[in-house]
């Protein structure tokens, strides 16, 4: 593993919907935590920080642009530099640009983190992969939620962002953790 110097960091959707209790119970309460070392180590280092944002098309979400939900939560504030993508739908590539700005600031690595891992973690890191974006998904810097599958069975959190990973690692990205993309640098 080699972290490169032009790596982009991907935050997703850390606004203060995320937190609602209406989306039930999570898995990986230090995810926050672990995408706040690596932010402050993109900062340290220089790198470009691309920070997504959901604006829902349902009255009823929690990312619904007509209330306070919608905005970054305060600790996850993009500074003067780092770029804003607004996206529609969970992958931050469709009808956003980002493809495009990647491409033309040369940044052919990718390095993903945020919620929720099932839903627009994993559509953005598919769509990276597919488009040939060296992809790397931070286990411990995304979290999801428990869900219920097609038949009505109920699956943990940690089942959700187990098999989610699962379906990433190795096809569409490599799943790595924080520890992992620190130590990455560190060998450069």
């Amino acid at each position: 593993m080699e972290l490169k110097t032009n790596a982009a960091l991907i935050i997703i959707d850390q606004q203060k919907g995320i937190l609602h209790p209406k989306l039930g119970r999570r898995n990986n309460l230090q995810a926050e935590q672990r995408i706040l070392d690596l932010l402050g180590h993109w900062r340290r280092t220089g790198r470009l920080v691309i920070h997504v944002q959901h604006l829902s098309r349902s009255p009823d979400s929690v990312f619904w642009p007509q209330q306070s939900g919608v905005e970054f939560q305060e600790r996850f504030q993009p500074q003067t530099g780092e770029q804003l993508i607004q996206k529609q739908v969970p992958d931050a590539f469709c009808a956003t640009g980002l493809e495009k700005s990647l491409r033309e600031a040369g940044i052919d690595q990718l390095v993903i983190v945020g919620v929720a891992t099932n839903n627009s973690v994993e559509s953005t890191a598919r769509t990276a992969g597919n488009l040939g974006f060296e992809t790397w998904v931070v286990e411990d810097a995304c979290f999801t939620f428990d869900k219920a599958d097609y038949f009505g069975n109920t699956h943990s959190a940690e089942e959700v962002h187990a098999m989610s990973l699962g379906n990433l690692h190795g096809e569409y990205a490599t799943v790595v953790s924080t520890a992992q993309i620190l130590k990455a640098d560190q060998n450069l």
